[in-house]
């Protein structure tokens, strides 16, 4: 009788193998983490940075410049720059900036040159000096001091091809208020209308109507700083900042990027307590309505991720600051983890998207030993 129950579990079982599917059987793919993409160690960069800049070249290079080499090292930013090669895989070592210069802006202009400007040249030394790298002949030279020195500001592209710069700290440590224009044409930069707020470690992202939408920040000094969730909008037409709606919640050292749709999304930062009040918390802003509305969570609180989050090529946005990086899909408003890991938890680390659609994750410092030491590590992400 058992011989025979066996008999026909065996022809049930060939039967159903008959009748299923091809690829029922082949290895799973369906995680969650496999969907997001997958993330692996690539070539180091020359040196360790953090608080550096990412940028993509019309040649489809990337230059890293500047940075520091982790936390209590600010006093010694880099004036050293490198060039990553997507054919290649490689770091190699590019002409030094003028100065030394951490938590800059890099903007890439529409003639292919790069602006950088500001930025810490020391631990309380801070610049209005500002420089043009010219892809064509691998070089920095000096161009118009800003109105204001500032360091931890926020940029934006214009469309007509004038560059914001707003926002920021001086080298005291106050956050301010004001916001200047840069011309390519002239190289020089002057005053526009300033915010409402003063802001440091906001947020700047460029709208399709043209206007720039600046969110959050804060001023004072930890453990009584306030940060904002306040937001504005500022009009290149008239030189003017508009306060438009609020976050749920107060957020600096944050990251916004804007949407295949239009809409920006915000994520992680921290309030007032800083190391002590990151979010895992991510929210929408609406320019059609002027209002903000909460979305996913991720699946780790983040902060200090200004320029470790990027819209990817298929429209969903990449999320690496952190240990490990998870991807915003808007279509269903909810993040994915992503495989594989960066070693620890990345602050100040930038994410750059190549023309291939993967992205290239650079430095960021770590909380290691006690220090918090930057690295040479760089990732990439495959979608």
């Amino acid at each position: 009788m058992r011989s025979r129950l066996a008999l026909l579990a065996c022809a049930l079982f060939v039967f159903s193998l008959m009748v299923l599917p091809v690829g029922r059987f082949s290895a799973p793919s369906n995680s969650a983490s496999s969907r997001a993409g997958s993330l692996a160690e690539t070539a180091h960069m020359q040196i360790a940075r953090a608080s550096h800049s990412s940028t993509l070249l019309p040649d489809g290079k990337i230059l890293i410049a500047g940075g520091f080499g982790g936390s209590g090292t600010e006093s010694n930013p880099y004036r050293s720059t490198e060039i990553y090669d997507p054919r290649t895989g490689n770091f190699q070592p590019a002409a030094n900036m003028t100065i030394g210069r951490s938590g800059h802006t890099a903007t890439l202009l529409k003639n292919g040159k790069l602006l950088i400007a500001g930025g810490w040249t020391g631990r309380y030394n801070v610049r209005r000096s500002a420089e043009l790298y010219d892809p064509s002949t691998g070089g920095f030279t000096p161009t118009g001091d800003m109105v204001i020195e500032r360091a931890g500001s926020i940029a934006a592209l214009l469309p007509d091809g004038r560059v914001l710069v707003a926002g920021g700290e001086d080298r005291s440590e106050n956050a301010l208020a004001s916001a200047e224009i840069y011309d390519p044409a002239t190289g020089k930069f002057a005053r526009t209308g300033d915010m409402t707020e003063p802001r440091g470690q906001a947020t700047a992202t460029a709208l399709r109507n043209g206007n720039v939408l600046i969110v959050g920040g804060g001023s004072g000094h930890y453990p009584s700083q306030n940060v904002y969730r306040s937001a504005e909008v500022y009009d290149p037409a008239t030189g003017k900042f508009t306060a438009t709606g609020q976050m749920t919640v107060g957020r600096h050292k944050h990251a916004a990027v804007l949407l295949a749709n239009g809409k920006v999304l915000i994520v992680g930062g921290s309030d007032n307590r800083d190391w002590h009040g990151e979010y895992s918390s991510a929210e929408i802003y609406d320019p059609a309505t002027g209002k903000f509305s909460v979305t996913g969570t991720m699946g780790a609180a983040r902060f200090k991720l200004p320029y470790a989050a990027v819209l990817l090529n298929n429209g969903t946005v990449l999320v690496a600051g952190g240990s490990f990086a998870e991807v915003y899909d808007e279509t269903k408003g909810s993040f994915s983890k992503v495989e594989g890991n960066l070693g620890a938890a990345r602050f100040f680390a930038s994410a750059t998207v190549l023309p291939d659609g993967k992205t290239l994750i650079t430095g960021g410092y770590a909380e290691s030993g006690g220090g918090l030491p930057s690295t040479t590590g760089a990732w990439i992400y495959k979608p």
